[in-house]
């Protein structure tokens, strides 16, 4: 089983909300340049200035993201714990049935293990990604910007969690109450660290940034050092703890005609009309997916059984076997209505499919049975903000 374990923690110096709200910002991986860019006009030491460097490419960028974080820590902007603790953080929101919900989880750093090492688990397959970004901006910052996102096995982890910590901040994003607690109690720590490292923990986001410190890790044995953890958020793996959304499909390379075409093959199709954010209700109720169309409307994709034997109750899995034979270029949006203005808008692209969200019951299964789902089956929400904890590597 993987271990856990408190760490010296860096964290801003700022007692106000406002404060904390203007330095934080969402994860690297959800930004625009215009985000980036509003985000970093925001407050000269937001932590896009570090997480997302706009310099120019190349080794720079990144040596100029650590003389920021250097600078910072040498004028107090942010400061580092005197002991190493661990860090709560809630987020409370109303999902879209409209129901206040709560989740909990816990920051701390999570052992690196190896791929198919056992104890700490992927639940899809990834797609390649070419840069390095990510083990670039460590390597030179010698920090953990953003946290993996992990779901744990380990029954009664929520409760665990449910006494306050030391409160540290909480700020409002888009109607999301973030809230950042730290635990330094020796006895609490030690629970806390006993109770995720007994069982499994799956990588519900972050697999890249997962896999960026096994390179790393393995760089700094090389040079004689010891770094295998990163930091890491860790939830427990049940319902009420989990939101999540799914992530739609785009596709190019193909033309609409033939796409339609191979779909119909396993799927039978119904016309729809304009499509709309309420078309997930619809999908709901009738079990099916929806084909958008590059003027807007959209036809439901509803699967027939006998086209789908030993084929996973997932619609990424329906679509790869539908699609298996037929040439074509898939890439991943998520939101109704960002698939719609993009169907519309680029040329390039042929068609949406949107697809249903993935049951926490499937979840579950994928780690229990040690299952892989197709790449960008999930998109857990609310997003974890990156800036309210920062782990340097080196710290003890």
């Amino acid at each position: 089983m993987p271990r856990f374990e408190p760490f010296r923690a860096l964290r801003y110096d700022h007692s106000s909300p406002s404060d904390l709200q203007a330095v934080m910002a969402p994860p690297y991986d959800v930004l625009s340049d215009a985000d980036r860019a509003e985000l970093a006009g925001r407050h000269p030491h937001n932590i896009v200035h570090v997480d997302v460097p706009m310099e120019a490419d190349g080794p720079g960028r990144y040596d100029a993201a650590a003389r920021t974080l250097r600078d910072w820590i040498d004028r107090g902007v942010v400061r580092l714990d005197p002991s190493p603790s661990f860090t709560i953080y809630r987020m409370d929101f109303t999902d879209e049935s409209g129901r206040r919900r709560r989740t909990s989880g816990v920051i701390g750093a999570l052992e690196v293990v190896d791929e198919g090492a056992g104890g700490v688990l992927p639940h899809e397959r990834t797609t390649p990604k070419a840069k390095t970004d990510r083990l670039d901006l460590t390597r030179a910052t010698r920090t953990n910007l953003s946290p993996v996102w992990g779901l744990s096995l380990t029954p009664g982890l929520t409760a665990l969690l449910d006494e306050p910590g030391e409160p540290m901040g909480s700020v409002e994003f888009e109607g999301v109450v973030h809230t950042f607690e730290r635990v330094i109690d020796p006895s609490r720590v030690n629970a806390i660290a006993r109770a995720v490292g007994s069982h499994d923990v799956v990588i519900a986001d972050g697999h890249h940034r997962y896999a960026i410190s096994r390179t790393f890790r393995d760089e700094e044995r090389a040079a004689g050092r010891t770094v295998d953890t990163t930091m890491t958020y860790v939830g427990e793996l049940i319902a009420e703890q989990l939101s999540v959304d799914a992530i739609h499909r785009l596709y190019s390379g193909i033309s609409f005609t033939d796409l339609r075409a191979a779909l119909a093959s396993s799927f039978d199709i119904e016309p729809l009309g304009a499509v709309t954010p309420a078309v997930t209700s619809t999908m709901r109720d009738r079990g099916a997916l929806v084909l958008v169309a590059p003027d807007g409307t959209g036809e439901l994709l509803v699967p027939r059984a006998d086209s789908f034997a030993g084929v996973r109750d997932l619609d990424g899995a329906r679509l790869e076997h539908a699609l298996a034979d037929v040439a074509h270029d898939v890439t991943y949006q998520h939101g109704v209505t960002n698939v719609v203005g993009i169907v519309a808008t680029r040329g390039s692209i042929t068609a949406g499919v949107l697809i249903r969200p993935v049951s926490v019951a499937e979840i579950r299964r994928t780690a229990d049975e040690g299952l892989l789902m197709p790449p960008k089956s999930t998109f857990f929400t609310p997003k974890l903000r990156t800036g309210p904890v920062l782990r340097p590597v080196d710290a003890n």
